[in-house]
């Protein structure tokens, strides 16, 4: 049986700070990008979609390779560094274009945004590795990652919600963001520095040598049948939560009429009861099981997603309080993807002798990001199906038909995506008696 070992709160604390990378680059491009190019540069909905896509749809296959890399070197903590670093660096050129609009303007924010999604495979592929190798308990792995899934709310409310705020701060258009991309390049630094400086004495259980070559590793991988349903599952999800991110601002500004506060107030209700309820989820998973937890908050979830096509019909704080049900799910599908990830690699290396945390969570992260640039490109084709007007003066007045495909891109694809992500998941079969079987075996 496992021993059921517990990290010092300090180590759980500081590796959770690497959540504030991932919650920064896994947010704001989503919320932001899209209006960005749209509304402020002018370009139409089509083509801005595609460039928020392409760069992170092509960096997909740097994913694998960056947990290869780790997995040869041996070691998580230098790659976490040099990676974190550069993407501060490149998250804040994505918004210091010299063009102000056209092709030009385009060009340019989609080579920063490819750099920017290169660095962050070579930081976030052995950050989640790591997590795997700090212990070898299925409890503690639930613990760390409430603990990483709390910072990560906070993260998503810093970077999401006052994000769009330092945007009008530094007076809108192009020089907001390019101030906003400055603020987000500084809270990448400050959680890159913590994972690191905090995790220096932690004494990492890394077990074998690696698969020989890439392929016969993800050939493993996939030959993982746990591993392979929460996979595909989590890019479907993560598509559904890019899709709903990338309507923010188009929801706020075209069906509740509040373009200054309402992405604001819209995040901080999303992300805000999502501190409150992880001892709810934790509790959850310890009673009955990650997998039924799940499951349970999906469905919340999809359910609040396919509730919000009333906004029209209803006051606004109805709808806050729906997003207020919505985040509630969120983090329940956070806490337990994020924990049973690490189950399938350890189960793996029991079985296996072999060093391969860094490919499976290459291969996570790879589908990941795949999911997350998904998402603002179906919002975009949603958005141009519909009629939708760009603009470089902010955002036009839009017809009935163009406001339809806003809330049908906000509420309802997203709660279908999440919903029928789950049939993917019949396989799973990682629980904790199941894990420690695999470890008593050995």
């Amino acid at each position: 049986m496992t021993v059921d070992m517990a990290l010092p709160t300090s180590v759980r604390a500081g590796y959770s700070s690497g959540s504030l990378v991932t919650g920064a680059f896994g947010t704001v491009p989503g919320l932001l990008l899209l209006p960005y190019l749209t509304d402020t540069l002018g370009i139409g909905a089509a083509v801005a979609g595609l460039l928020v896509l392409t760069p992170k749809a092509l960096d997909v296959l740097l994913n694998p390779v960056a947990g290869r890399l780790s997995d040869k070197a041996g070691k998580r903590r230098p790659f976490v560094l040099a990676g974190g670093v550069s993407l501060a660096v490149f998250f804040a050129l994505i918004f210091a274009g010299p063009a102000r609009s056209g092709f030009a303007a385009g060009a340019y924010v989609a080579v920063a945004f490819l750099a920017a999604a290169t660095a962050y495979a070579f930081y976030q592929v052995p950050y989640v590795a790591m997590s795997a190798e700090m212990t070898d308990s299925y409890a503690e792995r639930t613990r760390l990652m409430t603990w990483r899934v709390a910072v990560l709310a906070v993260a998503i409310l810093v970077s999401g919600a006052i994000a769009p705020v330092v945007v009008t701060a530094g007076g809108g258009g192009i020089a907001g963001h390019r101030l906003m991309g400055v603020f987000v390049g500084v809270v990448i630094t400050i959680g890159v520095v913590g994972v690191y400086v905090t995790t220096a004495r932690v004494r990492f259980h890394v077990l074998g040598e690696s698969e020989p070559s890439l392929r016969a590793q993800l050939a493993v991988a996939m030959g993982n049948r746990p591993f392979r349903g929460l996979l595909v599952c989590s890019i479907l999800q993560a598509a559904g939560i890019g899709t709903m991110l990338a309507g923010v601002s188009y929801f706020a500004t075209h069906i509740l009429g509040d373009e200054k506060t309402g992405p604001t107030v819209l995040f901080t209700c999303f992300v805000g009861p999502a501190l409150l309820v992880m001892p709810l989820w934790k509790w959850v998973g310890e009673r009955h099981g990650k997998l039924r937890g799940y499951v349970v908050a999906s469905l919340l979830f999809a359910g609040g997603a396919a509730t919000v096509l009333l906004a029209p019909v209803v006051p606004p704080v109805a709808v806050y309080l729906v997003t207020a049900a919505i985040g509630v799910g969120y983090a329940g599908m956070s806490v337990f993807g994020l924990a049973m990830l690490p189950d399938c690699i350890a189960a793996d290396a029991t079985r296996t002798g072999r060093r391969q945390a860094g490919v499976f969570t290459g291969m996570w992260t790879a589908g990941e990001t795949l999911g997350l640039a998904l998402g603002p490109g179906i919002y975009a084709l949603v958005l141009a199906m519909f009629g939708y007007l760009s603009s470089t003066t902010g955002p036009a007045e839009q017809s009935d038909t163009a406001k339809l495909g806003v809330l049908l891109g906000f509420g309802i694809l997203p709660a279908l995506i999440i919903a029928g992500a789950l049939v993917f998941m019949r396989g799973y079969d990682l629980t904790a008696e199941r894990v420690d079987s695999l470890a008593e075996v050995q």
